[in-house]
């Protein structure tokens, strides 16, 4: 079994390759760096909201100003409980399919199987907005209209989607189209150099 590991300030990324016919499972994760600081935001929104919900309670004041702080509790409860993700995996079983996966620090697990005949094409889009630019990694499906994602919600940089990009272009090109991978690898070193380039003209 190969294992892969890169990193930056905010993500870790790791590649898990079975070889042997029993484990012909290719997993990536990309997971965030722990924060005491996130974890504990995450919580303590649902503390502040209890507290003041139970405040007012006891001291039995509920009319319309206590409502409207009841209300401005839980708009900011909701804002720090939010719910924080600790890695995002994508498990590849080649001639069955693809499953995404999204781990939160809380232990909940959301699992996605998407069939590899249902698969088109996986793609690199660059999401350009009026302050941001980043990559994501998604998969073009037979019959839905829009992408789905594989990464829900985490923004790594282009050097971790890459490989994983690679592996779902290998394991949906089911007659082993040798040209299709060249192309994918041709692609892969211009998304790298174009990310070198845009974090140096940044620094």
């Amino acid at each position: 079994m190969s294992r892969g590991l890169a990193f930056n300030s905010k993500y870790s990324y790791t590649h898990l390759n079975g070889k042997g016919p029993s484990e012909a499972i290719d997993v990536h994760d990309i997971t965030v760096k722990k924060s005491r600081l996130r974890i504990f935001s995450s919580y303590s929104g649902a503390a502040v909201f209890l507290t003041a919900t139970l405040y007012l309670v006891v001291l039995k004041e509920l009319c319309i100003s206590s409502i409207w702080s009841i209300l401005v509790c839980f708009s900011l409860a909701k804002v720090l409980h939010h719910k924080p993700v600790k890695k995002e995996s994508v498990v590849i079983m080649p001639a069955f399919g693809v499953q995404l996966e999204t781990h939160y620090w809380s232990g909940r697990v959301i699992r996605r199987f998407v069939p590899i005949s249902k698969i088109l094409k996986p793609v690199l889009n660059e999401c350009v907005t009026p302050v941001t630019c980043h990559w994501s990694l998604a998969l073009i499906l037979r019959d839905e209209d829009e992408l789905t994602l594989v990464f829900q919600k985490l923004q790594p940089p282009v050097r971790m989607l890459v490989p994983v990009w690679k592996a779902l272009c290998a394991a949906t090109d089911c007659k082993g189209n040798q040209h299709h991978l060249n192309l994918c690898a041709r692609n892969s070193a211009k998304l790298l150099f174009r990310e070198v380039n845009y974090e140096g003209e940044t620094l």
